[in-house]
């Protein structure tokens, strides 16, 4: 049995899972959902795989996140399908099934938060908690047509959240409104916030270039709108290639997942789809390579880019280079747009650097997500100048 009204198979199969919220605050009066790595007291967490939920106790608490929408008035409408473990980002799952796109029924949503972007883009929620460790917030966002952010890395708790890659996971959440994003964001995040004043946008030419050319002209608009906002200069990220950076970034993040799956998987020898099992064989792999040179890398393109935005400036990219996928896709063509995905977004996850996707292009009646990344602490700069743009 699914929640209530699941048009779009976002929610777990199950019971359904409520919480009221506090009976005033920002948020009374809205829905919220929570992808299925988050805690939810008395509830097991799934994490997306029937021997993880068989093998741990249910959760003594809300997680940090829950709780402060709940406290904000905000009620709990049930919890969204992840892809298993959360290893993906293109939003299957074989024990739970894939949500529907409300976007593109056709399409797949985009992961490992599918259901979350499902059940605020088919209007199941007014707002969904998901994560985002290599592209998980940002990819269903773009494939769904949602407005969606990868905060700094560190300014939400991960308290109560079942983690994958301690050094890349964040908190992210899903909204249809750019201006309520922002006040749930304001609930969430830390008080480390660094102003600045967007003096201009840095046009990552090679981040388009990667990009297929319908998502490339689905974008031309809103560039359009940008330069005439802001100063604008076009640069290269990397002189070495961004799918250079990508296979960094992934090395890093198999290494870590792998660890945090390992005893587990020696314990209790779970279930996996093909996929998942292959991904986490090979970072089994990774996990045994010395990796201080990725390392290194990691804190200088970290430095490098931080010192290029200097509280001062924005880098415009493609939020995903390719459109949403059919939901048919073959396991071989999986792979290939999982790591094209990458290319773009392991840039905000090598850097731990805020990004935000705008949902302001469309190709053939798909959506086509735009990203905005600052510097640190920028988070309630990109959510105010979303709001500003959709005004």
């Amino acid at each position: 049995m699914r929640a209530p009204n699941d048009a779009f198979g976002a929610f777990v199969p199950g019971p359904p899972v409520f919480a009221t919220g506090a009976a005033t605050g920002p948020l009374a009066g809205l829905g919220f959902a929570a992808k299925d790595l988050f805690d939810v007291a008395g509830l097991v967490t799934g994490c997306g795989n029937p021997d993880w939920a068989a093998s741990h106790p249910p959760a003594r608490a809300h997680a940090f996140a829950v709780q402060r929408l709940l406290d904000a008035g905000a009620t709990l409408v049930g919890r969204t399908i992840t892809d298993e473990i959360s290893l993906g980002l293109l939003g299957r799952n074989q024990f739970h099934g894939t949500p529907i796109n409300p976007r593109a029924p056709d399409r797949l949503p985009g992961g490992s938060s599918s259901g979350s972007a499902a059940a605020v883009a088919g209007g199941l929620a007014d707002l969904a908690l998901g994560t985002d460790s290599g592209g998980s917030v940002r990819v269903p966002s773009s494939f769904s047509g949602l407005y969606g952010m990868r905060p700094t890395h560190g300014r939400i708790s991960v308290t109560g959240l079942m983690t994958q890659s301690p050094s890349f996971d964040t908190v992210g959440l899903f909204a249809r409104d750019p201006a309520l994003l922002e006040t749930a964001y304001g609930l969430v995040l830390d008080d480390k916030a660094i102003p600045g004043t967007i003096e201009r946008v840095m046009i990552a030419t090679d981040a388009f270039t990667i990009a297929d050319a319908p998502v490339r002209e689905a974008l031309q608009p809103a560039l359009a709108k940008l330069r005439a906002m802001l100063p604008a200069e076009d640069i290269t990220l990397s002189e070495e290639g961004l799918p250079r950076w990508a296979e960094r970034q992934r090395r890093l993040q198999q290494a870590e997942f792998s660890a945090t799956f390992r005893d587990w998987i020696d314990a209790y020898n779970p279930r996996f789809s093909f996929e998942v099992g292959r991904g986490l064989a090979l970072a089994a792999l990774t996990a045994e390579m010395d990796l201080g040179a990725e390392r290194a890398f990691r804190t200088n393109v970290r430095t490098e880019i931080t010192d290029r935005l200097a509280g001062r400036a924005l880098i415009c990219l493609p939020t995903t280079p390719i459109l949403p996928p059919l939901r048919g896709i073959p396991l071989s063509a999986m792979g290939e747009a999982g790591r094209r995905i990458t290319e773009l977004t392991g840039i905000a996850g090598l850097t731990g650097l805020p990004q935000i996707s705008l949902p302001l292009g469309e190709a053939g009646g798909l959506p086509v997500g735009l990203s905005l990344i600052g510097w640190p602490g920028a988070d309630e700069v990109l959510l105010r100048m979303a709001r500003e743009w959709a005004a």
